[in-house]
């Protein structure tokens, strides 16, 4: 077995990644918290020349990064140019368009699109891979399986990767071994997120290890599939409004993992 290589997504530092100089400052802590490899998603208007430069100052590597569909089918050139630019062999897509998930024939269309544009990527040395949320576990209206099921059995391993992310699958109200098992060999990044459900009965996200989601066997699991990458990602309620404490928390639970 291999252990994966853990980092931090970028998202849950945006707010902190607008500018050359803010980017610069956010690699400086990580690099002091002692990351090596990030994902890059929500950069503000960075060139990737800039990027790069700031990247390697740091001595981070970037191991995917999330843009969205429509620069995909309109600009597939320039998103090639720009990741081999930042040393990146991977593009990474948030989630299905909403108007693509009413229905299975709404669905095979994104699929469809989706293939198209992961052909390209593979003839460019690159792939496509696709970031879950818990709407993808929902049965669809007018079948008894869920867009996950088609995104795994609808598509072609070569062409289609996945980005699983723990916590939205747990709260899809799936076992993300289980889930991880049937993407094997599909896989490179894996997010690891962690929530509670509330007094009031709402999710909210919370630093790894303090919340529901059994991320030892998902840890084991990785290892046993030999998915290269782990990234914590927190998209909202971060620790004391700090997602850089956010963070400095899940990082040490990560490192405990390894242990």
């Amino acid at each position: 077995m291999k252990k994966p290589i853990m980092g931090i997504q970028l998202y849950t530092l945006r707010d902190y990644i607008k500018t050359a100089e803010d980017f610069d400052k956010t690699l400086e802590r990580l690099e002091k918290m002692g990351v090596t490899d990030v994902q890059i998603s929500a950069i503000g208007d960075i060139p990737a020349e800039v990027q790069k430069e700031i990247l390697d100052k740091h001595n981070m590597k970037v191991c995917v990064t999330h843009k969205s569909f429509d620069r995909m089918n309109e600009d597939l050139e320039g998103l090639i140019k720009e990741h081999k630019i930042i040393d990146c062999d991977a593009l990474g897509l948030g989630s299905c368009p909403g108007e693509n998930r009413e229905n299975s024939k709404r669905v095979q269309e994104f699929i469809d699109k989706a293939t198209e544009i992961g052909k390209v990527l593979k003839e460019n040395g690159m792939t496509f891979n696709y970031h879950n949320h818990a709407f993808e576990f929902f049965k669809l209206g007018d079948k008894a399986c869920t867009l996950m099921d088609m995104l795994i059995e609808n598509t072609d391993k070569d062409t289609f990767h996945f980005i699983p992310d723990v916590a939205w699958i747990h709260y899809g109200d799936n076992d993300p071994v289980e889930i991880l098992k049937r993407m094997k060999g599909r896989v490179k990044v894996l997010h690891f997120k962690d929530y509670i459900i509330d007094e009031n009965g709402y999710r909210k996200f919370v630093s790894l290890g303090k919340g529901l989601v059994d991320l030892k066997a998902c840890y084991d699991i990785a290892c046993e599939l030999e998915i290269p990458y782990i990234m914590f990602e927190q998209d909202i309620d971060w620790v004391d409004d700090d997602p850089f404490k956010a963070c400095e928390e899940s990082w040490a639970f990560m490192q405990s993992l390894e242990k």
